[in-house]
């Protein structure tokens, strides 16, 4: 899966892995150094291949590296991977004989939900902890579990149109709500799934993209950061904070900051968002926490359709992790990719409309939010680089076909175009497609 998502993206991006100056690759569920074994298909060029794994957040992470190291001209041009493989049901941990380092978070939660109406719940600890943050928010602002359906509900109906999405039922509120229990607020179709997949990001300078001619389809990454958890986390005995809302609203306000507005400011320029829905309930409260409207409005947002086509922002068009997915370490690179296509006007049926309908010829920003528990959270504001100029071939052309909104498999042929001369030819006999 990992050969499969770098070779798309090399071949997207016109150059072969000789261009790649470092790589960050990110995934939770493998063994140690997975990362070289994925990359070494492409050639063994000696750079750095740093092996990342910070739960949920670990693709964004990965991605969040790459980028450091170009904005710090370091290397002209770094590549992000992630990808996984999961076991079926709710995640558990693989060691028997160490405790977990959620063991923390289940006990800030175990405080946390007796301070909300229901009381004690049940199920799974991840749905669990987010569950009880919706109904924190619920108790105070008027939500109920039918907002949460309706944003399962829209998600699910995105993916339709997803040929990379793990499910493309569709599902209707009606059938959400039907849907098995899995504690007092969320059902099975309110949760993402355990998925397997992999997804590649190339990141590179300006002058890296100039040199190759790639003004027609580089996304500027305008602005990007990381945060992790403040003693609200497991002080303030609240659900939402335990999830990491703390974390997320504190993430994004330093990214529009970082990006030139000021506080409050920014969020009407973003026309489209990848944001982490792992459960229904943390789409719900994250709307609040990236400052997408008011608090205590969330659900509104959801009743007035400002959260789909047609509205104000078009949230997690690819389906988001409900319906396309969560394959841990490829989830952030992924919601990266979803936003980059958008930007390019390449996303086919899944194209939010209108983010070119303003003055400013960049058009809107795109917005990314992928948050790990334990915790991680990495916020990303994408947008059209001014220097944008359309024309000459680009990546749809080098592929064949339009990858934004077509799956195909690569083959051998695809990899020798992309792989360095630097490769080995032992190893490339092993390589699985």
């Amino acid at each position: 899966m990992g050969l499969e998502a770098a070779t798309k993206a090399l071949l997207d991006a016109g150059i072969t892995y000789d261009s790649v100056e470092a790589a960050y690759v990110g995934y939770c569920y493998g063994e140690s150094t997975s990362g070289q074994r994925a990359l070494y298909n492409l050639g063994l060029t000696g750079i750095p291949i740093t092996n990342v794994n910070n739960n949920c957040s670990t693709g964004s992470t990965a991605m969040y590296g790459a980028n450091i190291l170009v904005k710090a001209g370091l290397v002209e041009c770094a590549l992000a991977l992630g990808f996984e493989r999961m076991a079926p049901g709710s995640l558990k941990s693989n060691w028997s004989d160490r405790p977990s380092p959620g063991l923390i978070l289940g006990a800030a939660n175990a405080e946390a939900e007796h301070n909300v109406s229901t009381g004690e719940n049940y199920g799974p600890g991840a749905p669990r902890m987010f569950a009880n943050a919706a109904q924190e928010y619920m108790d105070k602002y008027g939500a109920t579990v039918e907002h949460l359906a309706k944003i399962a509900s829209k998600n699910h109906k995105h993916s339709v149109n997803n040929p990379y999405s793990q499910f493309r039922d569709g599902w209707s509120v009606e059938q959400v709500l039907k849907a098995p229990k899995i504690n007092k607020q969320l059902t099975k179709f309110m949760c993402s799934p355990t998925s397997d997949g992999a997804a590649c990001c190339i990141v590179a300078s300006e002058d890296f993209v100039h040199a190759h001619g790639l003004e027609n389809q580089a996304i500027e990454i305008v602005a990007q950061a990381m945060a992790t958890d403040d003693p609200t986390a497991f002080e303030s005995k609240r659900p939402m904070n335990v999830v990491g809302y703390g974390m997320t609203k504190t993430c994004a306000d330093k990214v529009f900051a970082e990006a030139g507005f000021k506080p409050g400011e920014g969020r009407d320029q973003v026309g489209v968002v990848e944001l982490h829905d792992c459960f229904s309930a943390n789409e719900l409260i994250t709307y609040e926490a990236l400052g997408l409207c008011a608090p205590g409005e969330a659900h509104k947002l959801v009743d007035s359709g400002n959260n789909t086509y047609g509205g104000k922002y078009v949230v997690n068009p690819s389906g988001g992790l409900e319906a396309k997915g969560h394959p841990l370490g490829a989830t952030g690179l992924g919601m990266h990719f979803y936003i980059a296509m958008q930007l390019r006007e390449w996303a086919g049926p899944m194209q939010a409309p209108g983010l070119f309908n303003v003055p400013d010829k960049r058009g809107k920003y795109g917005l990314v939010q992928n948050i790990g528990l334990g915790g991680a959270v990495v916020c990303s504001l994408l947008r059209r680089p001014e220097f944008y100029k359309a024309g000459r071939p680009d990546g749809r052309e080098r592929l064949g076909y339009n990858h934004a909104c077509e799956c195909r498999p690569v083959t051998m042929d695809d990899v020798n175009k992309v792989k360095s001369r630097k490769s080995s030819q032992f190893i490339l006999e092993m390589a699985r497609l």
